[in-house]
């Protein structure tokens, strides 16, 4: 960086525009910025060359020099308004974060900021940014942490009556609470944010992560019809958007339909004009599971595990539902296969379920211990003996009927000798 400075005008933001490599750019705007000019004009071209530059220096992956940059600006911030200082802030950490592997540079960043607006008492900044830590500390499943932070920055919040930052808290304490599976809290956080919400404009974006995380909450608690509706809206918000998320969106409506038993209208979703628009790995790993479901194959479902790791098995919400549906699956394969027999090898049942043995012994005691039938391991002959079903005595209900009935005439009786009596 050359220690003589530029004038803060617009053909030093057009000489930067026109130098060669981004290096010299960005060098050519470190010296626009040296100007010490506290004239109107020259304030709004470093405003602009601040932008350029943060936009060069994350081109280039510089996330250490962003941050440096935001030290740098602190004198500049103190002759420009709140507001415009609260923009450029905000706009270099979200820089920083759309730089690759920097989530800890992103924390210490945040932590940095937030005690600058401390000393400087620029309330409105540091909610916001703590706003952002508290994000990046889940992201890093910091979760004690983070939790702690909103606390008390909901209390602030709430006495402001900051609504729009209202929504985004309650909002991310509402995922808050569900990555620590605690629903109840979660679904209160959620409907916090909804009331908030309802009493201002809220941005598509916005409406669109409330909708996503209804639609998590509601599928957490197996309502999948209602869950697709909220994963739906979310979609038509982020596909209008062109927003990324709404493939995660349209991935969990095919989940909803597969955990309904609807697996043949997934591939009908994913030909569907707004469908088409996201055809890639997401839906082909949702397309591979539907094709098992309507199947009942284990084997496929099992291939598509694998295939599709990255997508089903590393999302954690398909991954639940997915989990449990495996096991549904198992389950009524390995109770229609046992059905003939009163004693059979686990190894042929192993064989027709294209399943390890050890795999299937091991889910044949679990279904025992959970009285999903009634039978017993021999695991010395590895047999599985299946007992017939127990008949229940009809005389045992029969007689707790009768003793209920005699009970009610004695205190009928009892009733009718008090009124006498009297």
């Amino acid at each position: 960086m050359s220690s003589s400075y530029l004038p803060a005008t617009t053909d030093s933001i057009a000489q930067a525009l026109e130098a060669k490599t981004p290096s010299e750019a960005i060098s050519i705007l470190y010296r626009v910025l040296e100007n010490p000019s506290s004239a109107p004009d020259a304030l709004r071209i470093k405003e602009q060359a601040i932008t350029n530059l943060s936009d060069l220096l994350r081109q280039e992956n510089r996330a250490e020099e962003l941050r440096s940059l935001l030290t740098q600006l602190r004198p500049f911030f103190a002759v420009i308004p709140k507001a415009k200082t609260a923009k450029i802030v905000r706009g270099i950490i979200d820089d920083v974060a759309k730089i690759p592997g920097t989530s800890d540079l992103q924390i210490s960043l945040c932590k940095e900021v937030v005690q600058w607006t401390r000393d400087e008492k620029r309330t409105f900044l540091r909610q916001r940014v703590e706003a952002k830590l508290a994000a990046l500390l889940m992201e890093n499943k910091e979760y004690p942490e983070a939790l702690n932070l909103l606390s008390g920055l909901i209390k602030e919040v709430r006495r402001l009556d900051d609504k729009l930052l209202l929504v985004d808290i309650d909002l991310l304490e509402s995922k808050l609470h569900f990555s620590l599976r605690n629903l109840p809290k979660a679904k209160a956080s959620l409907t916090a944010a909804r009331t908030a919400a309802n009493a201002i404009y809220v941005p598509p974006a916005q409406q669109g992560n409330i909708d996503l995380q209804s639609g998590i909450l509601h599928a957490e608690e197996k309502d999948y019809k209602t869950s697709y509706s909220y994963f739906f809206e979310a979609f038509e918000a982020f596909n209008s958007l062109e927003d990324p998320r709404a493939v995660f969106s349209l991935k969990y409506m095919l989940l909803c339909k597969i955990m309904v038993s609807q697996a043949d209208d997934v591939a009908g979703i994913i030909s569907s004009k707004a469908g088409l628009q996201y055809v890639g790995l997401e839906l082909d790993a949702m397309k591979a599971v539907a094709d098992a479901h309507a199947k009942r194959s284990l084997k496929l479902f099992e291939i598509a595990l694998r295939d599709f790791k990255a997508q089903l098995e590393e999302d954690p919400i398909v991954h639940r539902h997915l989990s449990s549906l495996y096991d549904t699956l198992l389950e009524q394969n390995l109770c229609r296969l046992i059905e003939p027999y009163s004693r059979v090898e686990i190894a042929h049942i192993a064989e027709l379920i294209e399943l390890p043995v050890d795999h299937v012994e091991k889910k044949l005691s679990q279904m025992i211990l959970d009285k999903k039938f009634a039978g017993t391991l021999d695991q010395g002959a590895g047999c599985l003996v299946i007992f017939d079903d127990p008949k229940t005595d009809a005389i045992y209900p029969a007689t707790l009927e009768t003793i209920s009935n005699i009970g009610k005439v004695v205190d009928s009786l009892y009733v009718r000798s008090a009124k006498i009596m009297a």
